[in-house]
């Protein structure tokens, strides 16, 4: 349950944040935060990362239903006992959730965290992106502590002693 509680508050807070990005700016305004790195910016996204497949909708909708199932079957039947991997299976969740209300309800998706990197002009993205990538950094430590504790068990045994 707590795994989907923190589906919903990233959903709630995505949302909201793109509710008040629609109704206060202008597509395409922008407000300085700190100058030369961070800036909000209405934009909108018919694609997925960097507008790839641009207005292929359908194909959206399908593999963020396959996705959404996916990660579900996971919370239910690997997260017991792991609590990373199911706090980055909410995170997950909670951002393609977010996304998928998007493209169903407006047909593209509310952007606005622009930032500059080292100088670069990082493309636009919102809290629902933001979670899904902290959600596969998270799945990703998970799977490097099991992958070391497999090796550590291989190496020592399940005891922690040392096998000649």
């Amino acid at each position: 349950m707590f795994y989907y509680i923190i589906a919903l508050f990233i959903i709630a807070l995505d949302q909201l944040t793109k509710y008040l990005i629609v109704k206060n700016m202008e597509l395409g305004e922008s407000i300085k935060v700190i100058e030369d790195f961070l800036y909000i910016t209405s934009h909108r996204n018919r694609g997925a990362a960097w507008g790839i497949l641009e207005g292929q909708m359908w194909f959206f909708y399908i593999i963020t239903v396959i996705v959404i199932i996916g990660i579900v079957y996971y919370i239910q039947k690997a997260a017991k006992g792991k609590m990373l991997f199911g706090v980055s299976l909410g995170f997950m969740l909670g951002g393609a959730i977010g996304n998928f209300i998007d493209r169903v309800f407006r047909n593209e998706v509310v952007d606005f965290v622009n930032t500059y990197i080292f100088g670069y002009d990082f493309p636009v993205f919102n809290i629902a992106d933001s979670a899904l990538v902290i959600g596969v950094a998270m799945l990703m430590i998970q799977m490097l502590l099991e992958e070391r504790a497999l090796k550590k068990e291989k190496t020592h045994g399940e005891n922690g002693t040392h096998h000649s």
